[in-house]
């Protein structure tokens, strides 16, 4: 088993990447098999699809690297690397271009909704992306890819690809990678607005929990954070018209591994000035010791960058077979 899975270098991860994407790496590192491995990489190739300031984009690239870590991924269990010191990603991904149809891309919705009613200003690279999203998974014979919602189509481009190419050059060489649907994740959401998913790009720092938040700023953060006047019901569907108490329920849950209605089962019948510390304490005794870890990371980026280059230098042994082959089976 091979599971390969990238993450976009955006700087500074919240509550709601932690719970979500970063959390499931950590679940699949610590259940895989002696005689498998995971590949996580930070696509910082993706990330130049669009405009990019290159200062911000570097730091944001270390700083990711050092929150990854700090969130359990252990890089001698696991390869951490960056998508741009392993070229054989950027080779096969060419390669891949003369087997992908543009019929394909022109269906890929996230095209359609990053660009916008601005397509033709559009960077071929956000229009041909999920081609080097083919190359990232194909190059190491994935045997397993997670995906979201918001993924699988692209997932499934990628065996539409490794289909054709296997079958346009009489060969097996690529493996075709199966979904693995996470566990489900707890759908985090602004701190200030139950309705939409906590985000970066919100104006309001108070509308989400950084990962680099000290305790009083959490604290500080889940007191003020919006709720209503009623009590805490018994079950979770009494809460359907209550987007701000769900949110803060989700969220405790989220943290201490259980399911909503068992914290209900607990806070039935108290209002959110006794709720709300108690789950900021959770947040807090949760938070603390992945901010620590981010701190001595951040204060040694020379051994961060060692780890970085040493997943890099281990994904490109396991990377040169297949590029390899895929050169040769196109007589080049």
């Amino acid at each position: 088993m091979r599971i390969v899975s990238g993450i976009q270098p955006t700087g500074n991860l919240h509550l709601g990447n932690y719970l979500g994407a970063i959390r499931n790496w950590v679940r699949m590192q610590d259940e895989m098999p002696a005689d498998g491995e995971c590949l996580f990489f930070l696509a910082d190739l993706h990330a130049i699809t669009v405009h990019n300031d290159p200062v911000l984009l570097a730091a944001n690239i270390r700083e990711m690297a050092a929150t990854i870590i700090a969130c359990g991924i252990d890089p001698t269990r696991a390869i951490l690397f960056r998508q741009a010191h392993v070229p054989a990603h950027t080779e096969l991904c060419w390669l891949l271009n003369g087997t992908a149809r543009i019929g394909w891309l022109n269906r890929m919705t996230q095209f359609k909704e990053k660009s916008g009613k601005n397509r033709e200003g559009a960077s071929v690279g956000l229009f041909a992306y999920p081609v080097l999203q083919a190359a990232d998974v194909l190059l190491y014979q994935a045997t397993h890819v997670p995906v979201g919602e918001d993924q699988k189509q692209h997932l499934e481009l990628a065996r539409d690809i490794a289909t054709k190419f296997n079958a346009d050059t009489g060969s097996d060489l690529f493996t075709l990678p199966e979904p693995i649907i996470p566990p489900a994740a707890a759908r985090i959401m602004s701190l200030r607005d139950g309705t939409a998913k906590m985000s970066k790009s919100d104006p309001s720092d108070a509308s989400r929990i950084a990962l680099t938040d000290d305790a009083d700023t959490i604290a500080a953060k889940i007191r003020k954070a919006k709720s209503d006047a009623d009590a805490l019901p018994a079950t979770v569907a009494e809460l359907a018209d209550r987007p701000e108490a769900r949110n803060l329920v989700g969220i405790y849950a989220a943290l201490a591994g259980v399911t909503p209605d068992q914290v209900l089962a607990t806070h039935a019948g108290k209002g959110f000035g006794a709720f709300k510390p108690a789950l900021a304490e959770l947040a807090v005794e949760t938070l603390s010791p992945i901010r620590a870890r981010l701190e001595t990371f951040r204060a040694d980026p020379a051994e961060l960058d060692r780890l970085l280059a040493d997943g890099a230098a281990r994904a490109r042994t396991l990377a040169a077979p297949t590029l390899a082959s895929a050169y040769a089976a196109l007589g080049l």
